[in-house]
């Protein structure tokens, strides 16, 4: 197991990945902020859904869901139609224009890292890759999890009750 130190540096390192994803988020066309993207993602991911699976993949309310679907609608990039099985709802699914936005996205992503890492070696950006990746398993279904106070966990050291 690693030290205490070792992982209040990870925390702040974590901390400062908030820089690096708002550095490529200023790579995003003006009427495509963040959130746009996470929702033409999944419906590229996953395919065609109905919104209440989609607000259960953000792990977001349905209203605001309701607001992130209206701006990409608009936009053209997905599409709204009656769900054959239930006429009372909709099901989304990524349009043409939606799929090329979704291409040009991963080219200036890619570019941008392949810019920012110049100086790694392919190793390095494997295991880059590899252990975000074990990480990201590590903590599993984030949108599922009710918030808990990690001292509570039963390898957490007994507390107290004034501590």
């Amino acid at each position: 197991m690693a030290a205490h130190s070792q992982y209040e540096e990870l925390a702040r390192q974590l901390s400062a990945i908030g820089a690096v994803k708002r550095e490529m988020g200023r790579m995003l066309p003006q009427c495509c902020p963040p959130a746009s993207v996470g929702v033409l993602t999944l419906l590229d991911r996953h395919g065609e859904m109905r919104m209440s699976q989609l607000a259960e993949l953000l792990a977001i309310d349905m209203s605001v869901t309701s607001r992130h679907v209206a701006h990409v609608a608009e936009r053209g990039w997905i599409e709204r139609r009656p769900d054959p099985a239930d006429k009372r709802s909709r099901l989304l699914r990524l349009t043409p224009s939606g799929r090329e936005l979704l291409a040009e996205l991963s080219e200036r992503y890619t570019q941008a890292l392949a810019r920012y890492l110049h100086d790694w070696t392919d190793t390095d950006v494997g295991h880059l890759v590899e252990l975000l990746a074990r990480l990201r398993t590590s903590f599993g279904d984030c949108r599922t999890r009710a918030p808990h106070d990690p001292l509570d966990s039963p390898t957490s050291p007994a507390r107290t009750p004034t501590g």
